[in-house]
This record gives C-alpha cells, sequence and structure tokens, in this order.
C-alpha cells in the first residue's frame, strides 16, 4: 500500500469549496437528501438528484437556473443494480465523474415484528442496505478507475446503535448493516484515496417524519435533551464537512447528530 500525502487547504473558503466537484445525492428530492444537495451544490458541487419524487426536476431546475448546466434529475430505483450502474454512468457521461456519493435514500415504515411480513422486511433491506452497496461498489469503482480519490456519506440513524422506538426491527437492522458497512469499506478503499463515513441522525423534521403519528413523534422529542427535533439542514451542514476537505483525516468514522437523543 503505498503511502498517501495528505492536502492542507490554504483558507476556510477553500476547505469548504466543492467546486469542480461532481455529488450524486440518492433520495435528494425531499427532506435530509434535498437540504444535502442544496448545501453541497451551494458549495460548488454538480449534482445529480436521484429519487423517484417528480419534486426532484424542480430542484434541479433551481439548479441550473442558479448555474448552468450543474444538475442532473435521475428516478433510481437504488435496490436495483443495474438501474444503479446506468445512474453513475449517465453522471460520468455528464459531469466527467463521481467525485461524491451521498447514500441518503431509506424508507422507514412502522410495523410491530411479530405482524411483518417477510417482503415488507425485505423491502426495507434492499433499499437501506442492498441500496448502499450496490451505490457504493459502482461510484468506488468509477473512483477507483479515475484515481483520484473520492467521498461517500452514508446516512445511516441513530438506530444504528440503539433502538428509538418499537416497530423499526426491519429499520434498526438495515441501519446496524449500513453502520457495519460503512466501516469496512472505508478500510478497504482507504488505499485509494477515497473516504467513506456516516451520518447518524436523530428526529428531524421531515415529510416522512410529519406523517408518523402524532403522539409517537411528541414522545420522542420529549427525549431530546435539546427539545426540539432537528432540522434538515442541520444533517445536510454535516455532510458537506463530510464531502468537503474540512474532513481529509477522517474516515470509517460516524457522526451522531441527534440534539443529545442518545445521551438517556
Amino acid at each position: 500500500m503505498g503511502t498517501q500525502t495528505s492536502h492542507h487547504p490554504e483558507s476556510l473558503k477553500e476547505a469548504i469549496s466543492l467546486e469542480g466537484k461532481t455529488a450524486i445525492v440518492t433520495g435528494g428530492a425531499m427532506g435530509i437528501g434535498r437540504a444535502i444537495a442544496q448545501r453541497l451544490h451551494e458549495a460548488g458541487a454538480n449534482v445529480v438528484v436521484s429519487d423517484p419524487n417528480s419534486v426532484r426536476d424542480e430542484l434541479v431546475s433551481q439548479f441550473i437556473d442558479a448555474r448552468a448546466e450543474s444538475a442532473l434529475a435521475t428516478d433510481t430505483d437504488v435496490s436495483d443494480g443495474d438501474a444503479v450502474e446506468a445512474m453513475v454512468a449517465n453522471t460520468v457521461k455528464a459531469f466527467g465523474a463521481v467525485d461524491i456519493l451521498i447514500n441518503n435514500a431509506g424508507i422507514y415504515p412502522s410495523m410491530p415484528m411479530l405482524e411483518m411480513d417477510p417482503d415488507q422486511f425485505r423491502r426495507v433491506v434492499e433499499i437501506n442496505l442492498t441500496g448502499i452497496f450496490l451505490c457504493t461498489q459502482a461510484a468506488s469503482r468509477e473512483m477507483v478507475e479515475r484515481g483520484r480519490g473520492g467521498r461517500i456519506v452514508n446516512i445511516t440513524s441513530i438506530d444504528a446503535l440503539h433502538p428509538s422506538m418499537v416497530g423499526l426491527s426491519h429499520y434498526d437492522a438495515s441501519k446496524h448493516g449500513a453502520w457495519g458497512f460503512t466501516k469496512s469499506v472505508a478500510l478497504e478503499l482507504a488505499p485509494h484515496g477515497i473516504r467513506v463515513n456516516a451520518i447518524a441522525p436523530g428526529g428531524v423534521s421531515t415529510p416522512g417524519v410529519s406523517g408518523m403519528d402524532a403522539a409517537m413523534i411528541a414522545e420522542f422529542e420529549s427525549m431530546i435533551p435539546l427539545g426540539r427535533m432537528g432540522d434538515p439542514d442541520e444533517i445536510a451542514m454535516a455532510a458537506l464537512f463530510l464531502a468537503s476537505d474540512m474532513s481529509t483525516y477522517m474516515t470509517g468514522s460516524q457522526m451522531v447528530v441527534d440534539g443529545g437523543r442518545l445521551l438517556h
């Protein structure tokens, strides 16, 4: 394994800049993914917004209005290997490279384990865990071939460390797996200059969360020491940190951004 040299940005502006970089954000149309896509684009990156929700097109239009030819929309099922390969190939065709991958796509339908259909369990694992594997494999192959390193950020959950509520056994299994996958892949890809880290959000006010049972949300919020749910942009700021040169000596780490929820 060769010795890698470190890069020390000369200024904070240089450290945070993603100018000339291209990022893929899965689940990038709404909630945490949308906030991440917005911050990466603001930092200068070209952004590929992957999401089955058609509002991705509206977001990409905003990006292109702000900076011509700086964004691409795609509806990619992250559990479909061929679709993921096509997403990466189209990104390279449009922008020349993949420098940053944000694995954010995920689902969390609440269902007691005793009532869960095996297909429901499989579908959550396919999206939340197999999807991370497929996207990471396809993007990192491109990064390795190009030989200029890269940054991969997996959005896990505090449920990767401790269950937050009953009804999420499939989700918790997938997120524990995503955290384990992050550490193993970080070890494997480090010699190629590819940094792989994770962010474990706590409760965040997203469209998906707002659709959950109000009493359940209130109970969860009461256990947050900071006294409130997080904002998607607070996760996006952590993602920008990990995707930029502000975190050049970090790999295989998981940042917990939960308002102190795990302190209980």
